[in-house]
């Protein structure tokens, strides 16, 4: 959570707070960066370009939310128009965590799991990608989270019961289909 004095300093034009500032959030904005875009490169220039334009907005930022929300939002813009820009929707779920080390059937298990939501994720339109990410993984709440992606609730409610359900279709599948073998 960024401090209000933090902000604060940062609003009047303080370079080092700035710097604070990014030291402060560099993790999440690079991880909710590469879950939307799946590159890690990409992630460094859509991290790059969303930090230059909290930088220009800053003094215009209101309050009216929090600075977290503002920031995932100036984030996932950033990400979707670089997917714009490149026509392609990659992985979008990687975990960049190190967890303790499983046992060699669990960790293959615990890939497979990874790769089968990583490719359920990747056939996610990007609106509903964006969504159960910013619902599930970094638990915005629907209010935010039609703040931050510029939608009515209603809107963020469906595109998060048919990302859900989608997801939850294609994973079965994936099941069946390893029964199968």
């Amino acid at each position: 959570m960024v401090s209000p004095e933090l902000l604060a300093r940062c609003k009047r034009g303080d370079r080092a707070a700035f710097e604070e500032l990014v030291r402060t959030t560099n993790r999440r904005v690079y991880s909710l960066s590469y879950r939307l875009v799946g590159d890690r490169g990409d992630a460094e220039d859509v991290a790059q370009e969303a930090y230059l334009r909290i930088f220009r907005g800053l003094a215009g930022f209101r309050e009216e939310a929090a600075f977290e929300t503002w920031m995932y939002r100036i984030v996932t813009n950033c990400a979707m128009s670089h997917l714009r820009r490149r026509g392609r929707f990659g992985d979008v779920f990687k975990d960049d965590e190190q967890p303790e080390t499983p046992t060699p059937d669990r960790a293959q298990e615990i890939t497979v799991q990874r790769d089968d939501l990583a490719r359920g994720l990747a056939t996610l339109p990007a609106g509903q990608r964006s969504v159960l990410l910013l619902k599930d993984v970094y638990g915005l709440s629907v209010r935010e989270i039609a703040q931050e992606v510029g939608i009515e609730e209603g809107a963020v409610k469906v595109r998060l019961h048919r990302a859900r359900k989608r997801l939850k279709e294609m994973l079965e599948e994936e099941d069946r289909r390893a029964g199968e073998l």
